[in-house]
């Protein structure tokens, strides 16, 4: 993608790369919590922890979309090369699709977590 699109992209590539190493920080996270729940018998209530770093794993959904959910919730965009600056959306229009977007991006990221918390929190020992 080479620009803003509405709905569609609204990060460049400094700011999927940022978004691809929070993601792959939280899949570790959440696949060395899970082991570690699993090998030391933890309780099953203690695995329901597992949600947050799965949750965090949302960042590689957000890569591979080109589209940060926040951005997308707050109406702004970045495709320069300094992280975390943003741009305004100045349509309406634009800032509800990307709104929609942004809670479709969410609602996998939450629907993902809760697979993946609910498959160690039912494993059995």
């Amino acid at each position: 993608m080479d620009g803003y699109q509405p709905g569609v992209c609204n990060i460049g590539s400094a700011e999927i790369a940022r978004r691809m190493r929070a993601g792959w920080i939280g899949v570790a996270a959440t696949a060395i919590l899970g082991l570690v729940v699993v090998l030391f018998h933890v309780p099953a209530v203690w695995r329901l922890s597992l949600f947050v770093p799965a949750f965090a794993a949302t960042g590689l959904l957000q890569g591979f979309m080109h589209f940060c959910a926040a951005f997308g919730m707050r109406g702004v965009f970045n495709f320069g090369l300094d992280v975390g600056k943003t741009k305004d959306v100045g349509q309406a229009e634009y800032r509800r699709k990307d709104r929609q977007k942004a809670l479709r991006l969410l609602t996998y990221s939450v629907l993902i977590a809760v697979v993946v918390t609910t498959a160690v929190f039912l494993f059995p020992f």
